[in-house]
């Protein structure tokens, strides 16, 4: 586990609402393959409570970078392995609830039987954390229920595996269709304003102009 300690606010604004970033290390498998990734898990708050954003693979290091702050919710942006491991974890420590997009219930039973959400992602839903809104936006494509989370006050979105820098999520393995996240980019996330930063799921930050030229058709 590697803490990145990344924080942003809006300038001259005394609220102290940041976005940090914990990176933690595991694997992912579907299809019948296995791979090592590292995964960046993203919180959202200040320093009284906290939206946890994809809850993956270590949640001892992701209790302990919540640091006693209340968790409002533990959110996934989809259901592979990799990005809901440690949800339930992190959320029965912090008495959260755990919330999904409910297309994404075969893939979360394959790690989680048993146990299901706590509460469903929807189009259009508002999640308040620290005094802000932030905007649930489905997004499908990379799987059938992906979800991306857009803050307009940190101008910055959240968009698990569906865009990276560089351009879309992979595609091409069960319950995904390129043509369908390439749509989804161009309706959905590519109209925000240029300059939010787009926080992924894996690897670097991007903004929303960076990859207006990587998707097809934008």
């Amino acid at each position: 586990m590697t803490a990145a300690g990344d924080r942003q606010s809006r300038p001259g604004d005394d609220r102290r609402v940041r976005v940090e970033r914990v990176v933690t290390s595991g694997t992912f498998s579907l299809d019948g393959e296995t791979f090592d990734v590292d995964n960046n898990v993203w919180l959202v708050g200040d320093d009284e409570e906290v939206l946890v954003v994809d809850a993956a693979h270590d949640a001892s290091a992701i209790t302990a970078a919540v640091a006693g702050r209340r968790v409002t919710a533990v959110v996934c942006t989809h259901g592979h392995d990799d990005h809901i491991g440690a949800a339930v974890e992190v959320a029965e420590t912090a008495g959260a609830l755990v919330l999904l997009h409910p297309a994404e219930q075969e893939l979360w039973e394959t790690v989680h039987p048993g146990r299901k959400p706590d509460g469903e992602l929807s189009d259009g839903a508002l999640l308040t954390v620290a005094g802000i809104e932030v905007q649930v936006i489905h997004t499908p494509g990379h799987s059938w229920g992906s979800c991306s989370l857009y803050a307009p006050f940190l101008d910055a979105v959240f968009t698990g595996d569906t865009l990276f820098h560089g351009g879309p999520g992979a595609t091409g393995r069960s319950y995904s269709d390129r043509p369908t996240i390439e749509a989804s980019l161009r309706n959905r996330l590519l109209t925000l304003p240029g300059d939010t930063v787009v926080h992924t799921g894996h690897g670097q930050d991007t903004t929303i102009a960076a990859e207006r030229p990587n998707v097809p058709g934008a």
